[in-house]
């Protein structure tokens, strides 16, 4: 999840980023490298390059056979090593090894075998791209290697920056005679670098916004609903939102030639907690405006001998703390260089909003600069993040990919937008700095920015 500076759904309050410079320092010789606060990976791989990755693969029940640990070979390529922000990538992942062969002692005859896998996503962009293969496979005997199968997949460039894109997990389906499914895994997720998307642009500005004439109301009361910087024309849904679900509540106006609308809302469901605004046929958080707070006032009459006793929960802030802001890192010899390796001092995200927002934790770095100016390039610095979350919390972080941080940023770990949210939550990272051979000796200093949305 990219930071932006709009409302996201479910929130209390304007997202307000919270940012944390920490400094690295790099001694190369005999000194020692110092880093604050951030996370570091080794170097990344060329492009288009064929990766071997450890697999554990279980073949299917009816073979009989047990789980097989072995090594697979695959090449990640895209069609746009350049994509712009917004643009769509085509992935081909052509596994040329498998770690599994032929699980059964029957011969397969041609165009038998389905191979799916997934391309993990790292770097300015995670996730996962799914890869479907079409059936088409040579004549394959008992028992045999499987052929190379070669499938294909797209995303969305949603991030500037150095994507990485490397193999994970696959699935080699054959029918003939019975259904059968090989699944193979990566051993030590994520397998190597394959291919790397270096992506331009930025995330279109959602500006729209919506304000209410009132923050509350009885039942059946209608409020006045003023929105902004919407599509000219274009048919603006005004709704109701519990948590993140729609309730029974909504109309509709048209935008103005200057994008503004102003809707009356009857608000009957007591569900209701927000209202939003958004164009199309559907509620999408990325393009909406809103939620903004509504409370449906509670007016049951009170029996006789009977007492309401109300009370409030008053929502909190978003932020971060962290253990420290300067990280040794390990020294390099002069002439060899290689890894530096740390840890993250730790951080902690506390959200105490409550809604349905979640949140990101991004991290970027600048360049390393050492005696006499020298430089080594923030691409050299990466990370392996983790996350957990304190028991009782009602939502889950996500830790983000391992890989280059460098100077566009990288995720360091999340927590997805949902019907409850919040909680506490621990982060960190080991850390590694890949310093070239022959760098002068002296000490590197770098500065990691942390940033809280």
């Amino acid at each position: 999840m990219n930071a932006h500076s709009r409302r996201a759904p479910g929130r209390r309050g304007p997202r307000r980023p919270a940012a944390v410079a920490r400094r690295f320092v790099a001694v190369v010789g005999t000194a020692a490298l110092v880093v604050g606060g951030g996370t570091v990976l080794a170097a990344s791989a060329h492009a288009n390059t064929p990766v071997d990755f450890a697999t554990h693969c279980v073949p299917p029940a009816v073979a009989g056979l047990p789980p097989i640990d072995g090594t697979s070979t695959a090449t990640v390529t895209v069609d746009d090593a350049t994509p712009k922000v917004g643009d769509t990538v085509h992935v081909t992942y052509t596994l040329s090894r498998a770690a599994a062969s032929n699980p059964t002692d029957i011969a397969l005859p041609a165009d038998v075998v389905t191979p799916h896998a997934v391309v993990v996503l790292g770097g300015a962009q995670t996730g996962a791209v799914t890869v479907d293969g079409p059936k088409s496979n040579p004549p394959i005997p008992g028992k045999g290697a499987f052929p190379a199968l070669v499938m294909h997949g797209s995303f969305t460039a949603t991030a500037a920056g150095t994507i990485t894109l490397s193999p994970g997990d696959y699935t080699i389906h054959t029918s003939y005679i019975l259904e059968l499914d090989t699944v193979c895994t990566v051993t030590n997720p994520p397998a190597p670098v394959s291919e790397t998307v270096t992506a331009s642009g930025s995330v279109p500005t959602n500006n729209r916004a919506i304000a209410l004439s009132s923050a509350s109301g009885d039942r059946g009361a209608a409020v006045r609903v003023t929105g902004s910087h919407f599509t000219e024309g274009a048919t603006v849904t005004i709704a109701g939102r519990s948590g993140a679900d729609g309730t029974a509540d909504r109309t509709t106006a048209t935008a103005d030639s200057y994008g503004g609308f102003t809707a009356s809302l009857t608000v009957n469901d007591p569900a209701t907690t927000g209202i939003v605004a958004y164009e199309g046929g559907a509620y999408d958080p990325a393009t909406a405006a809103g939620p903004a707070a509504y409370t449906v006032n509670d007016n049951t009459p009170v029996p006789p001998g009977a007492q309401k006793v109300t009370a409030s929960v008053v929502p909190g802030t978003l932020s971060m703390t962290q253990a420290g802001d300067t990280v040794t890192m390990t020294p390099v010899d002069f002439g060899t260089g290689g890894t530096s390796s740390g840890a993250l001092r730790t951080v902690t995200v506390t959200d105490f909003r409550g809604g349905s927002t979640g949140w990101s934790l991004t991290g970027k770095v600048s360049d390393f600069t050492g005696p006499d100016g020298s430089r080594i390039g923030a691409d050299k610095l990466g990370w392996t993040p983790a996350c957990a979350t304190a028991t009782g919390s009602p939502s889950n972080c996500a830790a983000g990919s391992a890989g280059s941080v460098g100077s566009t940023g990288a995720t360091l770990a999340s927590a997805p937008d949902a019907a409850a949210t919040g909680g506490e939550f621990t982060v960190d990272a080991g850390l590694s700095l890949d310093i070239p051979r022959f760098s002068p000796a002296g000490t590197y200093s770098g500065v990691l920015t942390l940033t809280l949305t």
